[in-house]
Formats: structure tokens, C-alpha cells, sequence
């Protein structure tokens, strides 16, 4: 789509792969940000703690590696970074953006991967990435069985490698 010179992320699940092109051209602070996290090992182990059909699943959180599932959701690295919205590019299908609190700048580790066209979104959440191969896998964890919160029953693990 728009960069292919950028890294690879793939995140690894028990239901396959999911191959994103990550976008530096776009928002270089959060490609920057995830490349360095999946780098350290920050997000192997964490779950999508939350599905929503018709949306997006969202994961990336440390908390989600405990058993406590209240505490799902509201984990990050410690820091917040800020916001770069994309003037062109929309919450399409596929596309991988980072979550936050109210605060635009309060991204820091949870991302999401859109699976139904989102363009509510558009310049409120920053674009960093686009699923290139594995939206079947996505739309797999999507459908799995999930509480009153939207956190799946069954843990939806991860590990997060990077591709130069």
C-alpha cells in the first residue's frame, strides 16, 4: 500500500500468522515504538483481550499475560507517545493502529487490527501498519467465544517478531 520499505511485523497465534507491512513514512515515533517492543520481547505472551466482530481485535497489553482478566485493558510500558494521524490514509479492513486512553497521546503499547471498515476512526487513532497476509487468522480470533468485556475465553497469545 504505502510503504514497502518498511519492517515486517508477524504476530504469531495458535490460529496462524498475521504479516503486517509497518509504515514509517506514516507514523515513525509508533513503528519506531512497536519495532523496539516486539524487539524486547515486550508483547510475546500478552493475548487480544479484546474482539468486537464487525470492528477490530485489540491486544498488546502486559496485564493480559495475568490471570486477573479485570486488569485486561488498561496495561502498557510505562510511557505514553505521541499521536500522528494520517491525513490520508483510513481505518479500512486490515489496517493496524494503536489504541490510547481519551488523551491522543496516550498511546503506548495496545494496537488493533481492523476487520470491518472503521472510518469513524479516521484522524483520531494513528495508522502505523497494514495486515498483507493473515486477515483469515484475524477474522478467526474475531469470532472466538468472549466474555461480557469482549476478552476471549480461551487466551489468543502472541509473539511478535520483526522482519527488516
Amino acid at each position: 500500500m504505502n510503504n514497502s520499505s518498511g519492517p515486517i511485523a508477524v504476530i504469531k497465534t495458535k490460529f496462524g500468522d498475521i504479516k503486517i507491512q509497518l509504515f514509517p513514512d506514516v507514523a515513525s515515533g509508533h513503528v519506531e515504538n512497536f519495532v523496539k517492543l516486539a524487539q524486547d520481547g515486550f508483547y510475546d505472551g500478552t493475548t487480544f483481550h479484546r474482539v468486537i466482530p464487525g470492528f477490530m481485535i485489540q491486544g498488546g497489553d502486559p496485564n493480559s499475560k495475568n490471570e486477573d482478566r479485570k486488569t485486561h485493558g488498561v496495561g502498557g510500558p510505562g510511557y505514553s507517545i505521541k499521536a500522528e494521524f494520517s491525513q490520508t490514509l483510513t481505518h479500512k479492513r486490515g489496517i493496524l493502529s494503536m489504541a490510547r486512553a481519551q488523551d491522543p497521546n496516550s498511546a503506548g503499547s495496545q494496537f488493533f487490527i481492523i476487520v470491518a471498515d472503521s472510518k469513524f476512526l479516521d484522524k483520531q487513532y494513528s495508522i502505523f501498519g497494514e495486515v498483507i497476509e493473515g486477515m483469515d487468522v484475524a477474522d478467526k480470533i474475531v469470532n472466538v467465544k468472549k466474555d461480557s468485556a469482549d476478552n476471549p475465553l480461551d487466551k489468543v497469545t502472541m509473539k511478535v517478531t520483526i522482519r527488516s
